[in-house]
């Protein structure tokens, strides 16, 4: 378990393995709406099915192999929100995909962030950064490398939509603005040293 030290005192981040299975997995069967029922598949190269139970088994499959990875934040020994990442192979979906090919050039990451969510009743209360956060931490101490993410700016679609995590949140830690490639969804790099 890599135990990251960047949140605010009232979350800690770990990272998503078989310790941390069932927290997780609690969050993502008791949420209301999306992404109950997801699991956080859909980034990956098979994507989401229609059935809970599948992406979960999925999901699962995956923790247990160490092909997903997410940095999870706790408030107690709740999970209110994570951030998923992972290198290209492992997160190899990603929305407005055509746009980003298109006007893609050089090149690509090393790692991508997929999926930033906080658990209703807890957004706007720093869950999210401590989630990017950690997964900035995670990634440096997997060795480092240019990290790509596609959030939107708050307020361009509502909080419970905003998948990809907030614009601000991502140049708070860093990150660039390098293209658009929707209305309102930015590609946004950053280079991540070793840990």
């Amino acid at each position: 378990m890599v135990t990251v030290a960047r949140p605010p005192a009232s979350y800690t981040v770990r990272a998503l393995d078989p310790s941390t299975w069932d927290a997780f997995e609690e969050l993502c069967s008791t949420s209301d709406g999306f992404p109950s029922g997801c699991f956080c598949i859909g980034f990956h190269d098979e994507g989401p099915a229609r059935d809970a139970g599948r992406n979960r088994a999925r999901k699962y499959a995956r923790v247990l192999a160490g092909t997903t990875h997410a940095a999870l934040v706790f408030a107690d020994d709740r999970c209110v929100g994570w951030c998923q990442f992972g290198p290209v192979t492992e997160v190899v979906r990603i929305k407005n995909r055509r746009e980003y090919e298109r006007s893609h050039a050089g090149a690509g990451p090393d790692w991508r962030i997929g999926c930033n969510y906080v658990r209703a009743g807890h957004r706007r209360q720093g869950v999210a950064t401590a989630a990017l956060g950690g997964a900035i931490d995670l990634i440096a101490a997997a060795g480092g490398g240019v990290v790509e993410g596609y959030p939107e700016p708050a307020g361009a679609v509502p909080a419970g939509f905003l998948f990809h995590g907030a614009l601000s949140t991502f140049e708070r830690f860093g990150f660039t603005r390098d293209r658009a490639i929707g209305t309102h969804r930015w590609v946004v790099t950053r280079a991540v040293q070793p840990a």
